[in-house]
């Protein structure tokens, strides 16, 4: 392959390249550690983008062993040749307190630099951390002002983010034609959650435009990478009859598929719906429900939620909303679920 020896030859938009196509299989078969050893040998190089990379292959073993000394040493080195990037991922770090003593102050510091040099992700983190009060206060016109910078800045978690305030914080005024709107563009960027979220919210704000099976692909697709609250909205909206057609098997499926993707937590949340309706189904009809759900989720076992459109960029989020408590997420009905059906809380949205 002509690619392979231009990288062997030294090339290093060819090393760059090599190393994306090895992450993700284009064009060849993927071989993360194949990914790794091209990124790390244009990283040598003092190619900053290769120096991103690679810190994160270390910073999560991917490719090669997992040292966070060594990817903090490569964020710093594509930090000074100026990716912003690293700036993030840096902060992360921090965020975290990931193979760093946690510092959400210092934190801060890289993100507001990142800010300065165009990452929107970086805005997101700072927005989340003035949302959480992680600095000590809580202060929501600050993670306005963040989220919307993010937001401008065509950032999806941002952008989420943004919408998440205007649909759904008790203490942010509402306004739901324009949290459809940040989702949807959160959709458009390629982000899940956005999707789980925009869906919920014009199951319950009808009036709100929709094109027609808008709900259903949503959540279909959220579904389809990791989202597993998207498969028991379906199987709510199935059993009850409402944007789907009624149909009590359909439903047992999707309450099958939630409670096989989402652990003990899923379970617990459909064990009363999967109590009541897998009786009224034989034992052979019954089988045919489970195989073809475990069959679904075998395909569908290595997926990962993506955030980006594009899978060559690597960006690190241990997503910033994992401190916010939002409604948008919340489809949980009743606090006893083995007592109740699940419900669409009609806060979420």
């Amino acid at each position: 392959m002509k690619l392979t020896s231009d990288a062997e030859g030294g090339s290093l938009p060819a090393e760059i390249e090599l190393g994306a196509r090895y992450m993700t299989g284009e064009g060849v078969a993927r071989d993360l550690a194949a990914a790794a050893h091209w990124y790390e040998k244009a990283a040598q190089r003092g190619e900053p983008h290769a120096q991103n990379q690679i810190g994160y292959f270390y910073q999560s073993g991917i490719g090669v062993p997992q040292d966070y000394a060594r990817a903090m040493r490569w964020y710093q080195l594509a930090a000074s040749n100026g990716d912003a990037s690293a700036l993030l991922n840096i902060g992360v770090l921090y965020f975290t307190g990931t193979g760093v003593k946690k510092n959400i102050a210092y934190a801060a510091g890289f993100f507001e630099n990142a800010v300065r040099k165009g990452n929107g992700t970086a805005a997101a983190y700072l927005g989340d951390i003035y949302y959480s009060g992680a600095l000590g206060t809580v202060d929501l016109a600050q993670a306005d002002k963040w989220f919307e910078t993010g937001s401008r800045m065509n950032d999806p978690l941002a952008t989420y983010n943004l919408g998440l305030l205007y649909s759904s914080d008790p203490s942010h005024p509402h306004d739901f034609h324009r949290a459809a709107s940040l989702l949807r563009r959160s959709v458009n960027y390629g982000y899940v959650p956005a999707m789980h979220s925009l869906a919920l919210l014009l199951i319950n704000h009808p009036q709100e435009e929709q094109t027609n099976g808008e709900v259903r692909s949503l959540l279909e697709t959220a579904v389809a990478a990791g989202e597993w609250k998207s498969s028991v909205v379906l199987g709510i909206l199935a059993r009850d009859g409402k944007i789907l057609p009624s149909d009590n098997r359909a439903a047992d499926y999707y309450f099958h598929v939630a409670a096989l993707m989402g652990g003990k937590h899923a379970q617990d949340l459909v064990m009363y719906d999967l109590s009541k309706l897998d009786p009224t189904f034989d034992s052979v009809q019954r089988d045919a429900i489970l195989t073809e759900a475990r069959s679904w989720c075998l395909q569908h076992s290595k997926v990962k939620k993506f955030l980006v459109r594009d899978p060559r960029e690597i960006k690190f989020f241990p997503a910033p909303q994992s401190n916010w408590v939002s409604p948008a997420l919340d489809i949980s009905g009743p606090v006893s679920s083995a007592e109740a059906p699940c419900t669409i809380d009609s806060r979420s949205s």
